[in-house]
């Protein structure tokens, strides 16, 4: 288990350095996202992951296939259960997409349905004592979580909001479909 997480972490270092040794602006999001967010407050309530989820600008895609190429990962677009396609970078061609680098475009629906767009790169902060990457900012992780709404992402908030890192003052502003998701969850932690 020590290996598999080590695996991610060295993953998410790697392909984060790989970017930004390329300029290519970017933000670390999803499952590592929250890691990093939680951890701040308390590490044994982190939760592991698989895989690697970087926010890119559309525009900046290119370069970033070029980056992370001359890093030894190989680009492939896969198709995605909601019936799109994916773009992931893989550790080598005989890797696991589940083990993958998977990319969200900035600006852009994660989904067909989703309530709301990714938040920009702009967005991200420095990990700090997270690690050395940039990390989407917390109130932009949430909306891109109350955005997609899955189970997966409530589990998230609920992990976020476990540690006291949401509360109610985070609706203010927020569109009001996703103010009134993070209204429910706050006010039904175990739905």
């Amino acid at each position: 288990m020590d290996d598999a997480v080590a695996k991610v972490r060295r993953r998410l270092l790697h392909a984060s350095a790989s970017l930004h040794a390329a300029g290519v602006p970017y933000a670390v999001v999803g499952d590592n996202a929250v890691a990093a967010w939680v951890s701040r407050v308390d590490e044994a309530a982190v939760r592991n992951t698989r895989d690697v989820d970087i926010l890119l600008r559309r525009e900046d895609f290119s370069r970033a296939i070029v980056a992370m190429t001359a890093a030894g990962y190989t680009h492939r677009k896969i198709s995605s259960l909601g019936g799109g396609a994916m773009d992931v970078f893989l550790e080598g061609p005989e890797a696991k997409v589940r083990d993958a680098v998977h990319v969200l475009f900035a600006g852009e629906m994660v989904k067909p349905d989703a309530a709301a767009v990714n938040a920009s790169v702009d967005e991200a902060v420095d990990a700090g004592d997270a690690g050395d990457f940039r990390l989407i900012s917390l109130p932009a992780l949430v909306r891109m979580k109350l955005a997609a709404w899955r189970d997966k992402d409530r589990m998230h908030l609920r992990d976020l909001a476990g540690v006291g890192l949401l509360d109610s003052a985070l609706a203010t502003g927020l569109p009001p479909l996703l103010a009134a998701r993070l209204e429910f969850l706050l006010a039904n932690p175990e739905d």
